[in-house]
């Protein structure tokens, strides 16, 4: 229950131990090994998209993969922290040593020193701890924002030496760990209320990176749908489906309130439901019904429709309607324009004269 291999009775042969001993070795070895290949091969979610946002994203954990700073990932739930943070230990130095995801939320004050440090016992039996595991590696903080006040005490010690005593034992460990954190809340709101330590923040704000969420990269949508299809179409051996234009302007127009996560589950769940004899193609009528409600119900209901003059009903539709098509290109009205069939002068001149906000301009 404690973590045994295996147990041995005596009296006992010698060679029965050496046996059992070999068996234990090798057995940590395959593990350990097979985490360094999972590792190596990356994770199933990459930073796809070619769009502006995201070319930031990836220029800046290029730019600093190379060195040993701190950095620190923000962005709102679901927009994939933890893949830039593997992105940046691939791309680093340390990609052949270990990567550990520690969560923050899980770090109770009480087993937290055991966990990160590791512990000696009085027999001297020794359990390794999370950091000593990814000596020479990099060691992610997932929600930094939600670790314990008397944790993070504890985390600020290790950030200024890197060296430790497992508990229980007296002899000073010393690791060589890159700390990369994530948060999808404000730590400065946090610190402003008491729930998050100043000098901890400044230990791991070295470097920020901000990724942005999926409806400000739009543009990233059909990649990434390309991707996810491919992935789960591949599992099942089978070759990836097309997704029509009109499922995929309902993709665009939808807010993805969960961001990459939620569309990954999108894709995942229709490719699971699709009935049998459509298989190779993704309509608008197989996707969620707030999807497809969010991006093509833009008429009023019957009863406003008989309230309104046909001027003021064509006008609704047109504002609508041009409303969700400049979200789902990202606000690019170059794009938008091509798309409807229009003049880019011509749209400018209709948004303004259907009071909607023009703010881009166009070409980014």
């Amino acid at each position: 229950r404690r973590g045994a291999f295996d147990f041995i009775e005596k009296p006992f042969e010698a060679e029965r131990l050496l046996h059992l001993v070999a068996r234990a070795t090798e057995s940590e070895r395959l593990k350990f090994e097979y985490e360094r290949l999972r590792e190596r091969a990356g994770p199933a979610d990459e930073l796809t998209g070619s769009s502006a946002a995201i070319n930031n994203v990836r220029a800046t954990l290029k730019r600093v993969a190379g060195t040993g700073s701190r950095v620190l990932i923000t962005g709102a739930a679901g927009v994939g922290k933890e893949v830039a943070a593997r992105v940046l230990h691939g791309w680093s130095g340390r990609h052949t040593a270990p990567f550990r995801v520690i969560s923050s939320a899980r770090m109770e004050p009480e087993t937290v020193e055991a966990e990160l440090f590791g512990s000696e016992g009085e027999d001297g039996a020794i359990r390794v701890g999370l950091l000593e595991q990814a000596h020479g590696g990099t060691v992610f903080l997932d929600e930094v924002a939600d670790m314990p006040l008397t944790t993070q005490g504890k985390i600020l010690r290790v950030l200024t030496d890197q060296s430790f005593t497992r508990v229980g034992g007296r002899t000073m460990i010393r690791v060589d760990v890159r700390i990369i954190s994530g948060s999808a809340r404000d730590l400065m709101t946090e610190i402003a209320e008491g729930r998050f330590r100043e000098d901890l923040y400044y230990r791991l704000n070295v470097v920020p990176v901000h990724i942005p969420s999926l409806r400000e990269r739009r543009d990233d949508i059909a990649s990434l749908c390309e991707h996810f299809v491919g992935r789960y179409a591949a599992d099942r051996r089978a070759p990836p489906p097309e997704i029509s234009a009109e499922a995929m302007a309902a993709l665009q127009a939808h807010d993805w309130p969960g961001n990459v996560r939620e569309l990954r589950n999108v894709v995942e769940r229709v490719m699971i439901l699709a009935p049998s004899d459509r298989l190779g193609r993704i309509d608008a009528d197989m996707l969620p019904a707030e999807l497809v409600r969010g991006g093509t119900d833009i008429l009023p209901n019957a009863e406003s429709i008989t309230a309104i003059p046909l001027k003021e009903a064509r006008e609704n539709f047109e504002r609508e309607y041009l409303r969700i098509q400049i979200n789902r290109f990202s606000g690019n009205i170059s794009r938008t324009a091509t798309f409807i069939g229009m003049e880019r002068s011509a749209l400018h001149r209709k948004l303004k004269l259907l009071g909607l906000t023009d703010n881009s301009d166009g070409d980014a």
